[in-house]
């Protein structure tokens, strides 16, 4: 059963089983339901994305009657609003008022960073989402692991692609100005300039940008080959038709964020023939995949848009099941149960094959995809895939620990 904000039948009931049950203590505690606590976006410019979270592991709970390795299953939702502060308070409520086992979430890296410290005094088990590189690198906490991917680790594969399979080796970026853009590009230009490229230049914009024609203005077709651009939310959209509208002709790749499926509709042919890496893709041949497509149109409409965010928290779902397995279903062992979730290595998701790595990043394949309009509709079409990526890409994780986390300033461009 799913949960939001009226818990008192909930309660009621529980209190009158606590208050006439015969049975010994330890078997009522074993009966009762595993909580999870969903963090997410769900009102504010974040919530389509986080909708989405909700949608991946309701969608998961209800396919399997909310029922995990023997035990019921409640999940309660907390909307955070993307707002740091408001997160903080909803773990504090999950943890202390509502005593959830585990928390998925929250969306955003500045709400995780928010809560980091406070999640890890109190020992959560937490499968995070946002992308903050240092959360599973050089500030890392034993209970908590990333079940998404880290910013910069779809931008690895796409520098080499762009490298190595398209020869484009003067490249400029545009990203939002804040952490997430950073590490995007300071991923890519890791990778693309110790492959032989050279980035000429990074431009910053604020994060809800209406017009960027003053950033277009500084692109000189003449010095670069190609443009990378790492926008979020509806920025991608804007960013994609506003450079196409201005004339340019430079190929267009993007991050991991610009051309999610779920946003494809929103897109119109001025996206046709953007490049972009990603950790899921709608179109994997998989059985895996297509049963998770089938269950996410059963429960939520043939028209329900499919993309990472919701395939995310659908594989979370089968990592905690796995995890449960081992530990049989028990849950008062934190230890025991962060251990159990670490280990978990499965072959069959929508995602292709997910691992940890001994950091507690997951390890999974990424899909460079191209947009291609295919009977007048607009898709992402798989074009290489690179297997077991990384959150250190092919680095020495302890040289690449060594150096500074990826910011506005680092790497330094060159020239």
């Amino acid at each position: 059963m799913t949960k939001t904000l009226d818990r008192r039948t909930f309660m009621a009931g529980t209190a009158a089983i606590a208050g006439t049950a015969t049975l010994p203590t330890p078997a009522i505690a074993q009966q009762a339901p595993i909580k999870i606590g969903l963090m997410t976006v769900k009102t504010g410019g974040l919530a389509a994305g986080g909708i989405h979270l909700e949608e991946g592991i309701t969608c998961f709970l209800k396919d399997k009657n909310f029922t995990l390795a023997g035990r019921k299953v409640e999940l309660i939702v907390a909307d955070t609003a993307g707002q740091p502060a408001v997160a903080k308070t909803k773990a504090v409520e999950l943890v202390e008022r509502d005593k959830v086992d585990l928390i998925m979430g929250p969306l955003a890296a500045f709400e995780w960073l928010a809560i980091e410290d406070y999640l890890g005094q109190n020992k959560m088990p937490t499968m995070g989402f946002g992308g903050a590189e240092d959360l599973t690198q050089r500030h890392r906490n034993f209970y908590q692991v990333r079940t998404s991917d880290s910013s910069a680790q779809c931008l690895y594969p796409l520098a080499d692609y762009a490298i190595r399979e398209m020869k484009l080796k003067r490249a400029i970026t545009l990203g939002d100005d804040f952490a997430f853009g950073y590490e995007q590009v300071g991923g890519f230009q890791k990778v693309y300039e110790d492959d032989g490229g050279h980035l000429a230049k990074k431009l910053w914009s604020p994060f809800n940008t209406p017009d960027y024609t003053p950033y277009l203005a500084q692109i000189d077709p003449r010095a670069v080959d190609v443009v990378v651009q790492v926008y979020a939310g509806a920025n991608p959209i804007k960013f994609t038709r506003q450079y196409h509208d201005q004339g340019f002709k430079l190929p267009l790749l993007g991050g991991s964020t610009v051309a999610d499926d779920s946003i494809m509709r929103n897109f119109g042919d001025e996206a046709i023939g953007l490049i972009n890496s990603i950790p899921y893709t709608l179109d994997l041949k998989t059985e895996a995949n297509r049963r998770f497509i089938a269950v996410m149109n059963k429960y939520y409409g043939a028209d329900i848009p499919i993309g990472f965010y919701a395939a995310a928290l659908y594989v979370n779902g089968q990592i905690l099941e796995a995890a449960l397995k081992t530990t049989g279903g028990k849950v008062d062992d934190r230890d025991a149960l962060i251990k159990a979730i670490r280990a978990v290595s499965l072959s069959e998701t929508p995602r292709g094959p997910v691992k940890f790595d001994e950091y507690g990043n997951l390890v999974f394949t990424v899909y460079i995809r191209r947009i291609e309009k295919r009977s007048g509709k607009l898709i992402n079409v798989t074009i290489k895939s690179y297997p077991a990526v990384s959150q250190f890409w092919h680095y020495d994780p302890n040289k690449f620990l060594e150096e500074p986390v990826f910011s506005r300033d680092y790497p330094p461009l060159k020239s």
